[in-house]
C-alpha cells in the first residue's frame, strides 16, 4: 500500500515538473515583469498577485482596481492595458 502512495506522489511530481517546462515564456523583446507591475501600479492597480505570459501573445495579470479583482491583459512590449475583465 505504501509503495502505491509513493508511486502516485512521484508521478504527480514528474507531471508538475513537466508542466513547468512547457509554461509560456515572455519573448526576448517583452517589457520586463517588474516594469509591467510598476505600470499597473501607476494606473491605480494594487495587489498584483499574478503576472505571466499568456500564450506568447500578451502579459496577463491579476490585480485589484477600485476594490474589484481584475484579470488584465497587457501589451507585451509597451505594458499598456489592452483589455480587462472581473477575475474569478
Amino acid at each position: 500500500m505504501k509503495i502505491r502512495h509513493v508511486a502516485v506522489a512521484t508521478m504527480m511530481l514528474v507531471l508538475a515538473a513537466t508542466s513547468f517546462a512547457y509554461a509560456d515564456q515572455p519573448g526576448s523583446d517583452w517589457m520586463p515583469a517588474d516594469q509591467v507591475i510598476q505600470k499597473l501600479m501607476e494606473k491605480g492597480y494594487t495587489d498584483v498577485s499574478k503576472l505571466e505570459a499568456d500564450d506568447g501573445r500578451c502579459w496577463e495579470a491579476k490585480a485589484m482596481l477600485n476594490g474589484v479583482r481584475q484579470k488584465i491583459y497587457l501589451d507585451p512590449r509597451s505594458g499598456e492595458v489592452v483589455g480587462h475583465k472581473p477575475a474569478r
